[in-house]
Parts: structure tokens; sequence; C-alpha cells
């Protein structure tokens, strides 16, 4: 686990709120992730987490605070622009384009290299993710819409990983998914992170599957952040077994 060092820090969101017209979504949002930490962002339908997650992406605008990424702020940034900079945003719902290829998705989120002298990095990087996902590669020429949910979702975080994020937002990647797949899912991120040093910030309704791979949390609700802590302190509160653990 990463020392607390602010210095360290690779993602800081500060006293952040978002509005959707009238109506405060977010309201006084302080988190920080830390590089090749992985921080997870817990609570019911609602709470509050995906609104963060795409704000963070530059999908949402923020109404007021600040995003700092490698000591940068980034809130007028627009999302295509974040991706150069190493923000990844992985969606709710894996959002893949069907009738393509599994290896044409991945391809697409190669984007920002796709320069004539980038196409040898572009064939690397599909290596390296077929290497993390090998069910995938057995069906690269297989229309997306034909694979298995978790194939899927496998495939989406592969096209995500095809930009060389340094930080990869994942909003409810386990959705839909069956128990066996949820813990090959978190195992693989867990993975990322050591192997290739990915930070990552996972928004995740599944308390139990997200703490057991994050250093940290953050309980939200309503919009705002309840409680912080690392995942043995919050596993071991009361109130969180109850509510989000079941156990």
């Amino acid at each position: 686990m990463p020392t607390m060092d602010s210095d360290n820090n690779i993602l800081e969101v500060v006293d952040l709120g978002v509005n959707y017209g009238i109506v405060q979504a977010l309201s006084n949002i302080n988190i920080h992730v830390q590089k090749g930490e992985i921080v997870t962002l817990l609570g019911p339908n609602g709470a509050g987490k995906s609104t963060l997650v795409l704000a963070i992406a530059g999908i949402l605008p923020i109404s007021n605070g600040k995003v700092v990424f490698n000591g940068q702020t980034v809130n007028a940034m627009m999302a295509e622009q974040l991706v150069k900079l190493g923000i990844t945003l992985i969606p709710e719902g894996k959002s893949l384009f069907r009738r393509m290829k599994t290896v044409e998705n991945l391809e697409v989120g190669a984007y920002s290299l796709r320069r004539k002298q980038k196409k040898k990095e572009i064939k690397e990087n599909i290596n390296k993710v077929f290497n993390i996902f090998p069910n995938i590669k057995k069906r690269a020429r297989l229309e997306a819409g034909l694979l298995s949910g978790g194939e899927q979702q496998m495939v989406a975080i592969g096209r995500g990983l095809m930009s060389q994020p340094k930080l990869l937002l994942l909003d409810e990647p386990s959705l839909g998914l069956s128990p066996l797949l949820v813990k090959e899912l978190m195992n693989t991120l867990a993975l990322l992170r050591k192997e290739q040093g990915v930070s990552i910030l996972l928004a995740e309704q599944n308390a139990v599957a997200a703490l057991s791979i994050a250093d940290r949390g953050y309980l939200m609700g309503t919009g705002r952040i309840i409680t912080e802590g690392t995942s043995e302190d919050l596993c071991a509160m009361d109130k969180i077994k109850k509510m989000y653990l079941s156990i």
C-alpha cells in the first residue's frame, strides 16, 4: 500500500460540486488517489458515485471546486484531452461497438496514438491486452456483441488500456456479472496495478468485491462523502457492515 504522502497523489479532487440544473448532485467532495493505489467509491444507487467519476473524466461539468491530475488543474479540459494526459474512463454498461470485431473495439481505444509511426505501438498494446485477457484473444475476430458479459467487460477494460492510462476510472464494472466473474475481474484489476503501475479509482456497489482489492475507500451518500478509511477500517465499521457489506 502506498505511503500517505500528498506529493505522491496522482489525483486530487478539492471541494468539488456538480449541479444538474438547480439540483445539487455533488457537494464539497474531497478525495485523492496516490500513484499505484486502488481506491474505491462505495454507496447505494443515487449516492453520486457515477456522477463523481464522470466529472473527473470530463464528461460532466463541475460547478465549483477543482480536479488536479499529476499536479495540474484539469477542470476546463475536454474528455479527449484528459485521455491524452493519462485519464481513461471505463463507463458503466461497457459501451462496446457490438457489430465491430473484438480487435476493432480495442483499436478504437488507441485513437490518441493513430499516426502512421504509432502503428507498431498499437499492435504491441493489443498484444499486451491479449496477454492480460487470453480469453478475448481467442475471440479477436468475433463481433463484440457475440461475447459473454464477462468477455465484454474484459474488452471494455482492454480498450481503456489501449490509451496507456496512468489513472483508470471504472464505473460499476461488476454490474451484471456472476460472482465468479466478479472475482476474476477484481483479480485482474489488482494485477494491472501490480504489473503496470496503473492507479485505479473504482466506483462500485459491490463493496465486498471492491474492498478485497482496494487500499482505501470513500463511502458516499446523497452526493457527499460520509466517511473514508483503509479497506480494513471500512470493513470493520459496524454501520458499513450492516448497510453495505451484508456481513
